[in-house]
């Protein structure tokens, strides 16, 4: 049986809400691990995208058989650094294995030779279990979780203006 994440962190590993992007980065990883990292830090939103993929996969194995296979937050993270970066297995292979900042997101920590690196046969094996319908539904998710905290902001924005007039 999968697990979505496990909340308890291990010896040496950072907490995925405390990880700092370069705030002045143009490239397209920080990008997508900072909505990631969105994702992980706002619970009903977790918990909505996490429901889907569960749903999506009772249908397709019996839980009961089988050994436990990689969390499903760590399928999320490569599967959305592939689909936003829009590259081939090798490339991601490469990226989770020697990348710090998606290692720290995939929940590893600062020990590398502790670590075994990821094979690119798991990844073709995990990965494509998002299929394009979860992801689209996933998507849908997200953009709505998007505009509601824009429309906060621009209360809170709207709010303090008018207060100092």
């Amino acid at each position: 049986m999968r697990h979505v994440h496990n909340p308890q962190l291990q010896f040496g590993q950072t907490d995925i809400s405390t990880i700092h992007f370069d705030p002045k980065s143009r490239d397209d990883i920080p990008q997508a691990l900072r909505g990631l990292q969105h994702l992980y830090c706002t619970d009903e939103l977790r918990n909505q995208v996490f429901s889907i993929i569960e749903e999506e996969m009772a249908s397709r194995a019996n839980p009961m058989l089988g050994r436990p296979g990689m969390d499903w937050w760590k399928i999320l993270v490569m599967g959305i650094l592939r689909l936003n970066l829009n590259c081939d297995f090798d490339r991601l292979h490469e990226l989770v294995n020697q990348h710090r900042t998606i290692r720290a997101m995939l929940g590893h920590g600062e020990h590398w030779e502790d670590l075994t690196p990821y094979h690119i046969q798991t990844l073709k094996d995990n990965v494509p279990l998002l299929t394009p319908e979860m992801l689209d539904k996933i998507n849908t998710l997200v953009v709505e979780s998007g505009h509601a905290l824009l429309k906060k902001t621009l209360k809170k924005a709207c709010g303090a203006a008018v207060t100092h007039l």
